[in-house]
This record gives structure tokens, sequence and C-alpha cells, in this order.
């Protein structure tokens, strides 16, 4: 009795496995396709981070320019100062035996800056004769 639906059911089993391998065929299609948009997803992420690093690496270069240029106008300022240059005309002038006044009038300082340039210049000029 067996035997009379051995073909039958063979042929169900058969047609059970290929309804099964088409099930399978789509399922990795579907999954293939998925994975292809999540590759092309982070292929888009990753160029505009590499685009948005290049942006980055562009102005982090403009302003190190810039903070150079700013040193050297600084570096300038310091050296161009006029109050620098009056306290060292001011020094100057007590090494050569200026008194406050003559500070005030020749530099433009004022009186507590003359007397502050005098006593640390004589100071300067004791502690150099003291070393020597």
């Amino acid at each position: 009795m067996l035997e009379q639906y051995a073909p039958l059911l063979s042929l169900a089993v058969s047609a059970a496995l290929v309804g099964y391998v088409v099930y399978l065929r789509h399922t990795i299609s579907k999954q293939t396709a998925k994975q292809n948009e999540l590759i092309k997803s982070v292929s888009q992420e990753l160029q505009a981070i590499g685009s948005g690093s290049m942006g980055i690496g562009r102005k982090l270069i403009s302003l190190e320019k810039q903070i150079s240029e700013l040193k050297h106008n600084q570096d300038e300022m310091v050296k161009n100062d006029p109050n620098r240059v009056s306290y060292t005309e001011a020094t100057r002038l007590v090494e050569l035996g200026a008194d406050v006044e003559d500070l005030m009038n020749s530099c433009g300082i004022s009186r507590p800056e003359a007397e502050l340039v005098t006593a640390l210049s004589q100071k300067n000029q004791s502690c150099d004769i003291t070393v020597n």
C-alpha cells in the first residue's frame, strides 16, 4: 500500500523542498538588499565625515595662520611700545644722574613711576657694584 503512494509522497516532498528553497532564496535576496542599503548608507556617512574632517583641517590651518600673525603683531607692539621706551630712557637717564623731576619732564611719566624707576635703577647699580 505504501508503494502505491510513494511516487505521490516523493512528489509532495520534492514540491515542499522546492517551495522551501524558493522561500530561502527570497529571504536571502531581501537580506542582501538590506545589507546593500546599509553599506550605501554607511559609505555616504563615511564620505560626509571625511569631507567634514577636511573642512575642519582647513579651518585649523587658517586659525594657526591667524594666531601666528597675531603673535607677530603682538611682538611688534611690545617692541614699539612707547611706555617701554620711556622706562628704558628713564633708566638710562637715572644712570646718567637724572633726578625724579628730570625723569617726569623728559620721559612723560608720573612722579610715582619716576620714583620707582629711580629706586630700581639705584638698587640695580648697588647690586652691580657688590657683585663686581
